[in-house]
């Protein structure tokens, strides 16, 4: 168990302590534009995708539905759907919640916020550019990677001066121990671009031959997934649950294993979801280990995070962040758990090439990633605007929408997968009948997707009110009790 002079001065519960109102003050100042900017394009880029997958979806138990628009069949809609929600919504939403993350612990005001505002814009460019590309047919058949090669270079521009102003603001950071949320930020922010540049190459620019794309494709969409979104979530994570309860990490020894095991094992990942292909088998071998490994990262993680919310779980009752980070912090233990038990042969011939695989896509990105978005917007973006969330009640309906909304969807794609799987895997059955199988649950799936857009349209429709309407904010915390307005979700800390 770490000293107790040891953890005060690596949490960020205790930074009233060091840093005074108006420092704080200074450096959210300084943040406004850029991370307002990426969050705003990121609600948008997510709205615009969930009614794309929210079609596509529903073009699989209809594939009548609009079929005389060449720009609406499914091979379009569904990798425009991918990339909006994965290069639209994520990576902007990761960006603006580290940018802002790596202001306050470097407790330096944002340096360079004219290069962070051109990157975004230039992002949101390639965006559309690429997005366009898709929908006119000049996409390409690379999951995760689908836009077409005239976008990708708008992207990788845009995303390498964040990664430069990251060194810079790391550099210039005041002197004192680095928190675990500095590790996992600064790591991801390298990582990325490294990912994206080197699976570009490899499959766009100068491509390699035959079998050896897939196994770049498929390292590389684990790898954005456990070295990009993956740490950027863990840091918020860490970051926002002793800060809005008021006590320090667990362990700062856990949280050290936890990292270092995560960048040690997951980069080996991937390579499960070839089992049965034409490639070495040391190759497939040596990923199904490394899947099992990531045991140690996770249930590390999970037991540092349980620990320090012991005793405290009465917060989730009234703090709108602190629910929707525990909620992703949970679905981390339970997609990445999922992962490792997918890798092992014997369950993968079953599930591989069914909705079970999209299932375990959705509870990684949307369930762990995006509520952890969600919940550190609801903290960060009234640092950012000087006022409160108008409605608590709007809040509680955004999280109870997008909870039910990832249970049915997961649930659906889960079990429909399970059931499709086996009945590829009976001889004596066809495969219209697995297609039988999976289509109730299909609709399910459908269903579902009404229910996230709804509440993504209460959390857009609050985003702009904080925006149009800052000087008219209630000054006091939105609680989901409201008799309790002392806590650390207040805009004054």
């Amino acid at each position: 168990m770490n000293s107790p002079s040891l953890l005060s001065t690596i949490n960020p519960a205790t930074e009233p302590d060091k840093l005074d109102s108006v420092e704080r003050a200074e450096i959210d100042a300084s943040t406004r534009g850029p991370v307002l900017l990426f969050f705003g394009t990121a609600i948008f880029w997510l709205l615009m995708g969930s009614l794309l997958g929210l079609i596509s979806a529903w073009k699989i138990t209809n594939p009548g539905l609009f079929d005389s628009i060449s720009w609406l069949t499914f091979g379009r809609l569904r990798p425009a759907h991918l990339n909006l929600v994965a290069y639209g919504w994520a990576v902007p939403a990761a960006i603006g919640v580290g940018l802002w993350l790596t202001a306050r612990l470097c407790r330096v005001p944002l340096l360079h916020a004219k290069l962070l505002i051109s990157s975004a814009i230039v992002w949101n460019l390639g965006i559309l550019v690429g997005l366009s590309g898709i929908l006119i047919g000049d996409g390409r058949s690379i999951e995760w990677l689908e836009f077409p090669a005239y976008a990708t270079p708008i992207l990788f521009i845009a995303y390498a001066c964040i990664s430069v102003w990251t060194i810079i603001m790391f550099r210039f950071r005041k002197s004192g121990h680095i928190y675990v949320s500095q590790w996992y930020l600064f790591a991801a922010f390298l990582w990325f671009p490294w990912l994206y540049a080197t699976a570009n190459i490899l499959l766009v620019w100068q491509p390699v031959q035959g079998p050896a794309q897939g196994a770049i494709n498929w390292w590389y969409a684990h790898n954005v997934l456990g070295l990009w979104f993956t740490p950027i979530g863990l840091a918020a994570a860490y970051y926002f649950i002793p800060k809005v309860i008021g006590r320090p990490i667990h362990s700062y020894y856990l949280s050290i294993l936890g990292f270092w095991s995560l960048a040690l094992f997951y980069s080996w990942n991937g390579m499960h979801h070839l089992i049965g292909g034409p490639f070495p088998a040391w190759m497939v071998s040596a990923s199904v280990v490394a899947s099992v490994m990531m045991f140690i990262p996770v249930i590390t993680t999970a037991i540092n995070h349980h620990m320090t919310m012991k005793g405290h779980f009465e917060a989730l009752n009234w703090s709108p962040t602190l629910r929707f980070i525990v909620f992703g912090a949970v679905s981390y233990t339970v997609v990445s758990l999922q992962g490792t038990f997918m890798a092992i042969p014997a369950l993968n011939s079953i599930t591989h090439f069914t909705d079970y695989t999209i299932g375990h896509a959705h509870l990684g990105l949307y369930a762990f990633f995006t509520m952890i978005m969600f919940g550190s917007m609801y903290y960060i973006v009234p640092r950012l605007v000087g006022g409160e969330w108008p409605c608590a009640n709007l809040i509680r309906w955004h999280f109870w929408l997008s909870a039910v909304g990832i249970i049915l969807m997961v649930g659906a794609l889960t079990l429909g997968g399970l059931l499709q799987g086996l009945a590829l895997y009976d001889v004596a059955s066809t495969f219209r009948s697995s297609i039988e199988f999976a289509t109730p649950f299909r609709v399910l799936r459908g269903i579902s997707g009404f229910i996230l857009m709804g509440g993504q349209l209460v959390f857009a429709y609050l985003f702009v009110q904080m925006l149009l309407k800052p000087g008219s904010q209630k000054k006091s915390p939105a609680h989901f009790d409201k008799s309790d307005n002392s806590s650390n979700d207040s805009v004054a800390i």
